[in-house]
């Protein structure tokens, strides 16, 4: 086991104009992303709209994944609230040699660490050749992980439990683990979260940013000076006054009509909020156009 270092997006899912999924473009994106600086990608995150993608299509896509050029760089997220769903969707994963998952607890429902670890103890004793990070995200599914809830599931699958992505910032400052994975959820906390040990994040905004987080990455790891974390911060305090995935297809459409489909109860900005956070961004150099010559 290794440890999980880097720049990770979680990669955008694309659709086509009846709402399914858009397999080729979908891989096509995440290589680029990829190409553009990202260590790699993390599938059917929250980000690529994985609640709302049905599980056929998961299968689909990840029957393909497999024969990217970057299959190792992947992590594979289940976006499912059903304990037998995530371990039917993991197996046919595994048995195309993926073997690392982003996982969530299941939202809306009222629980605790003790249901929390029983849900991911489940999940390892049928499946037990994975590496799973942890979705530290209260918004989304209700629940927060606590210190002493990680603590307890690496102490018992030391293996499996890898590391966190943690959208809550709860653990970041906190959690320490040796051979564990701390990943923030924004660029804002890359490089504090870089100073603290931790070591890198999982982000939506570096569908848009990994060129400028690759570079804020390799100069913290290189000990050279700082010149483009302001401006990888600036990026993503606009694109958080909006929905994110919203802003980032929004965004992407200038480059790709396909990215204005979006499954609803989701959508795209309205034109008013479009007109904003284009004009936000060009106003710190920072468009499509720039992003599609680097």
């Amino acid at each position: 086991m290794s440890k999980i270092k880097g720049i990770y997006a979680a990669s955008m899912s694309v659709l086509n104009e009846d709402y399914t999924l858009n397999v080729a473009k979908t891989i096509k994106h995440a290589e680029m992303i990829i190409d553009n600086g990202c260590h790699g990608a993390a599938i059917f995150g929250s980000t690529g709209q994985a609640q709302l993608i049905p599980i056929s299509e998961k299968v689909d896509l990840i029957n393909q994944l497999a024969l990217s050029k970057y299959k190792e760089k992947y992590i594979i997220g289940t976006g499912l609230n059903s304990l037998g769903e995530t371990i039917n969707l993991m197996n046919v994963a595994r048995s195309l040699n993926f073997k690392r998952f982003l996982i969530m607890p299941p939202a809306y429902y009222k629980y605790g660490d003790d249901e929390v670890i029983k849900f991911y103890s489940k999940i390892v004793e049928a499946i037990p050749d994975c590496e799973i990070v942890l979705y530290n995200f209260e918004k989304l599914c209700g629940y927060k992980f606590s210190l002493e809830c990680i603590q307890e599931l690496v102490k018992r699958f030391p293996e499996q439990i890898v590391g966190v992505k943690d959208s809550s910032y709860n653990l970041f400052e906190n959690l320490k683990l040796d051979n564990f994975s701390i990943l923030p959820g924004s660029e804002a906390k890359l490089l504090k979260g870089l100073q603290l040990g931790c070591t890198g994040i999982i982000t939506a905004t570096c569908n848009a940013t990994s060129e400028l987080s690759r570079k804020v990455y390799d100069d913290f790891q290189a000990g050279t000076e700082q010149t483009v974390n302001q401006k990888l911060c600036d990026v993503r305090n606009i694109f958080e006054k909006y929905n994110l995935i919203s802003g980032l297809h929004t965004f992407y459409s200038k480059k790709d009509h396909y990215y204005k489909n979006i499954l609803p109860p989701l959508s795209i900005l309205n034109s008013q909020d479009e007109q904003e956070l284009l004009g936000n961004l060009d106003k710190i150099n920072f468009s499509i156009k720039s992003l599609m010559a680097a």
